[in-house]
């Protein structure tokens, strides 16, 4: 592949990096264990679904100038800035403490030089500070090759361990085009609900708008660009998912989390040998650590993004910071990423059960209001053109319905 072609569809390839965390390797071993490759369809889905949602928060940024954030905080004013304020940081509290524990069990699963707890402690507290070290003290094109690198391992090893594991070309075929869910009347709706959800992450979506404006990618003209490198990112993320789900149909899984991976690795030596299982630590090694990376990177530009509307006498408001470039100079954005390497650290010793409910409450209804945000301003006239196209509407539409009902049934069901 030649410089300019990876130029084009990195970042559509960070995305994929940093939406595939622990809880969704998870998620997809779980899914596949307990309920076999019938359920691959759903991860086309959800890839289906978080694309739509990627592709709407560009359009609206290279149509605009602004990000989907300025449109949503001008539009909204300082309630939705609050809102999205309390989501963020408890979003970022509770991702961080999970990929920091998950990047520490899974780098102590390939150095066991100690304890359990201690390595998942000491190992946690290396691998955020390490990723600290590599966004704070490097460029955006060191943190390119890094997530680039990071990205060709977790891929080349997890294919390759879902190709040895090949349960039939019959068995995937009817997984990918005749949608069943198995145990549906048991716990097989809600795993396969949780696996379209859990593909391609969340909160992390929003991060390709600002890594557009690294590119330099600033004008309608780059819509064209930006699909395409959208459908290679999220191309990956599917196949990365059916890899997973394929992967966990071999062996039976129990655990949650980074414990269930590990538990995973081990049911995998069965199978492949020892050489097998410690690839395999290998890839969800990379793959845990290159979303840890991606989330200090670019969650901060949200931050700032936000605060610069509540700070209109800060430089921070400046015309400059409307560029991704200029949002790594200001204090909210190193301040906010120096929290978020650090703070979360503490979740190593102590238990947030209830602060988590608060985020969890708040967190159901962002995809949901993301999708509503996207119908009612990329079909507005100031779209022109580039308005949302039938198919487009659709699939907001159907990620709309989705989302809810997940919400729904997290409260009433």
């Amino acid at each position: 592949m030649d410089k300019k072609t990876l130029s084009i569809i990195l970042p559509g390839l960070l995305i994929a990096a940093t939406g595939v965390g622990a809880g969704d390797l998870a998620t997809a071993g779980f899914a596949g264990s307990h309920l076999g490759v019938a359920v691959l369809w759903a991860v086309v889905l959800g890839g289906l679904f978080k694309f739509a949602l990627t592709e709407g928060i560009a359009r609206w940024q290279l149509v605009n100038g602004d990000s989907l954030i300025d449109g949503l905080a001008t539009r909204f004013g300082k309630p939705f800035i609050y809102i999205f304020l309390t989501y963020l940081v408890l979003w970022s509290f509770f991702v961080g403490s999970a990929l920091i524990s998950a990047s520490g069990v899974s780098l102590h699963a390939l150095l066991p030089i100690l304890e359990p707890a201690n390595g998942k402690i000491v190992f946690g507290i290396v691998c955020s500070l390490l990723g600290l070290l590599l966004v704070r003290g490097g460029n955006f094109a060191l943190f390119e090759k890094v997530m680039g690198f990071s990205i060709a391992i977790m891929v080349v090893i997890v294919l390759s361990t879902a190709v040895v594991l090949w349960p039939g070309n019959s068995e995937v075929l009817s997984g990918l085009f005749i949608p069943s869910i198995p145990d549906v009347n048991g716990k097989g709706l809600t795993w396969t609900v949780a696996l379209i959800g859990g593909v391609g992450g969340t909160l992390t979506i929003f991060s390709y708008g600002y890594w557009i404006r690294e590119k330099h990618r600033t004008s309608r003209d780059d819509i064209r660009t930006c699909r395409i490198d959208l459908m290679v990112g999220y191309a990956v993320t599917i196949l990365f998912g059916l890899a997973m789900v394929i992967i966990g149909n071999t062996v039976t899984v129990e655990g949650k989390g980074s414990g269930l991976i590990i538990n995973l690795a081990s049911s995998l030596e069965a199978a492949l040998g020892p050489a097998g299982k410690w690839l395999f630590l290998v890839g969800a090694f990379f793959a845990i650590f290159s979303s840890l990376l991606g989330v200090w990177q670019a969650v901060p530009y949200m931050f700032a993004d936000l605060m610069k509307h509540l700070t209109p006498s800060s430089s921070d408001k400046s015309d400059d910071s409307k560029t991704s470039a200029k949002l790594t100079e200001t204090s909210s954005y190193k301040l906010f990423q120096l929290a978020l390497a650090l703070v979360p650290i503490m979740s190593l010793w102590v238990s947030f059960k209830e602060v988590q409910k608060l985020y969890s409450i708040v967190g159901t209804f962002f995809m949901p209001f993301l999708a509503l945000a996207l119908l009612y301003f990329n079909n507005r006239k100031g779209m022109g053109s580039d308005k949302n196209s039938l198919l487009f509407n659709g699939m907001l539409l159907v990620t709309l319905v989705f989302f809810s009902y997940v919400a729904w049934q997290k409260f009433f069901g």
